[in-house]
């Protein structure tokens, strides 16, 4: 079965940190690419380890990423 999460990628320092809000994980890498397979891979070693309960208790179903304009300065 195949499912679809949201990946947040951000430059930090000289790579990339890549996360997945619905389940709290995260991982890295020098380049977007890499720091995208990276959290891939994570994610699936997650869904092979953990019970279900665990992912019951971490799951977010409903996550929204959005832009908040705001005054600075």
């Amino acid at each position: 079965m195949q499912k679809q999460f949201t990946a947040i990628i951000e430059r930090e320092g000289s790579g990339y940190v890549s996360l997945c809000p619905e389940l709290d994980i995260a991982s890295q890498g020098d380049t977007i690419e890499e720091a995208r397979e990276n959290l891939r891979e994570a994610l699936e070693l997650f869904f092979e380890t953990a019970s279900s309960e665990e992912i019951q208790t971490r799951l977010h179903e409903e996550v929204y990423v959005t832009r908040v304009e705001v005054a600075v300065g």
